[in-house]
């Protein structure tokens, strides 16, 4: 008898049955199960009313359902159901497809007449939310009514890429330090001519003067709100190290301590949600958009610390230096080789929004070109720790805040993997990163889009049906993007033609 079957509901209800759509398919390990049985006793004893059942989409946005306490506890058993056509929806949920046409996917028949899907909750994920009342959360993966993983859940692509890299012996180590920007929300805009699709954009006004980096009295500016999202983070357990005072008004950065496997993406998917969800509920906007369009607003970025540790040695670090003058081991340059060598056509996985390409220019803290550094905040990879450190690493400092946070690491995993496996060997690192005779990296999403697709590494890596799907997404964005006049033809031609 599993854990999940030898609880009891608090009404004297039958423990849950042994049969069921999970354990038919056997979706859960035996973590899982025990954690289902520590769930149901956190309900009772925090007398939690519903469970939001979450689900990171194909951009990083959580999408799901609230569930009574007897819902919730059935969806252990059984999964719940849940509509996959969020997952032909661009950022804005326009459909990319024709929703009701025969084989819009290749590969995934399932999909036709989008019927309902399961979601199936990882109860290693449940938090208490502590800015809702009565109110928990968890994360879970998306299954089709056979029991067949939908080949688009990008949980389920990150996860492959860790097996992968365990079954070469090695487990997936990242620190995350993520940037955003928060504004005093003036108006939401919920006039009914505003709701539009998309809606208009909320009013907003600064929340403090920039231009002064890590300044003590900008930070203290804000302390009451950087103090209740430092408060919540700690209740649902991120691992924070540091609240960072960043370049423009009201531009902040949380960093966090390095974690193992699903943990870095999936407390990253939780911390932008609970960001925004907090920011709002206090009378602010917190926006992860890499370049928001205000004047001298400097770009944000997401900046992956990386390195393996050995399954057979959990204290150690694979990319430590052991031979004189060596800052890592050739693990470690095997790594950051095959980091380069795939770099502009991941940037699909990394920078997926035309905002973010925004970010690569000369002398802005954001890499342009594909080259690696000792030290050497210019470069795309940052290798950080003296010969024989036992926390050398490498920092990727590619990403956009808005990544989706499970493609951004898979790519990294994927990338990295192929180096180790091939023994790549990097090119020597620059002094000068924006000067370097490297290659460029893609300077906009049409561009990384027609690298990703001439590919042929991570339709391996990947899957083809998922590239695909990835490139049919973004070719959709960028024909809505391409067929809107901005604001800059209207300036530039209007009056001069």
């Amino acid at each position: 008898m599993s854990a999940t079957e030898q609880v009891v509901a608090k009404d004297g209800s039958s423990p849950l049955p042994r049969s069921g759509f999970i354990a038919e398919h056997g979706l859960w390990n035996a973590a899982q199960e025990e954690a289902a049985a520590q769930v149901l006793e956190t309900i009772e004893r925090r007398h939690l009313r519903r469970v939001r059942i979450g689900w990171g989409d194909q951009h990083g946005i959580v999408r799901g359902k609230t569930l009574t306490i007897p819902e919730f506890r059935r969806s252990l058993v059984e999964g719940k159901d849940f509509q996959f056509v969020t997952a032909i929806f661009d950022t804005t949920n326009h459909p990319i497809v024709p929703p009701f046409a025969a084989g819009n996917f290749a590969g995934v028949p399932e999909l036709t007449g989008l019927p309902d899907g399961v979601l199936v909750p990882d109860p290693t994920t449940f938090k208490v939310l502590p800015w809702v009342p009565d109110t928990g959360w968890v994360l879970s993966d998306a299954y089709f009514s056979s029991g067949r993983e939908l080949p688009f859940s990008t949980r389920g692509v990150y996860r492959r890429q860790l097996e992968a890299l365990r079954a070469l012996g090695y487990d997936f180590v990242a620190g995350l330090e993520i940037e955003f920007y928060v504004l005093r929300l003036d108006d939401p805009m919920l006039a009914t001519q505003d709701c539009g699709w998309p809606p208009t954009p909320p009013k907003v006004s600064g929340l403090s003067h920039g231009f002064q980096y890590l300044t003590e009295n900008r930070g203290d500016e804000i302390h009451e709100l950087l103090t209740a999202i430092e408060d919540h983070l700690h209740e649902l357990g991120l691992p924070l190290l540091t609240i960072e005072d960043e370049w423009g008004p009201g531009q902040i950065e949380f960093t966090f301590a390095p974690q193992r496997g699903l943990a870095p993406a999936d407390d990253a998917l939780l911390f932008r949600t609970a960001v925004k969800q907090i920011c709002r509920r206090l009378g602010y906007h917190a926006t992860f958009m890499a370049r928001p369009a205000f004047p001298e607003f400097f770009s944000t970025g997401w900046h992956v610390h990386q390195s393996l540790a050995p399954l057979e040695d959990a204290g150690a670090n694979a990319f430590t230096g052991t031979e004189p003058g060596a800052r890592l081991s050739p693990t470690g340059m095997s790594w950051i080789a095959g980091l380069l060598e795939h770099a502009a056509a991941g940037s699909v996985f990394t920078t997926p929004t035309i905002t973010g390409y925004k970010r690569y220019r000369p002398d802005s803290f954001a890499p342009d070109r594909v080259a690696w550094a000792h030290e050497n905040r210019g470069a795309l990879l940052r290798v950080i720790g003296e010969p024989g450190s036992p926390s050398a690493h490498v920092e990727n400092r590619v990403g956009d805040p808005a990544a989706n946070p499970y493609l951004y690491l898979a790519s990294q995993v994927a990338a990295g993997l192929d180096g180790v496996q091939r023994g790549l060997e990097p090119p020597p690192p620059v002094e000068e990163p924006y000067k370097a005779e490297r290659p460029p990296l893609p300077r906009s999403l049409m561009e990384a889009v027609d690298l990703l697709a001439a590919d042929s590494f991570f339709p391996e890596a990947f899957g083809a049906s998922f590239v695909d799907y990835m490139l049919s997404l973004k070719r959709f964005e960028i024909d809505r993007f391409l067929s809107h006049v901005t604001d800059w033809e209207q300036t530039e031609y209007f009056e001069m033609y």
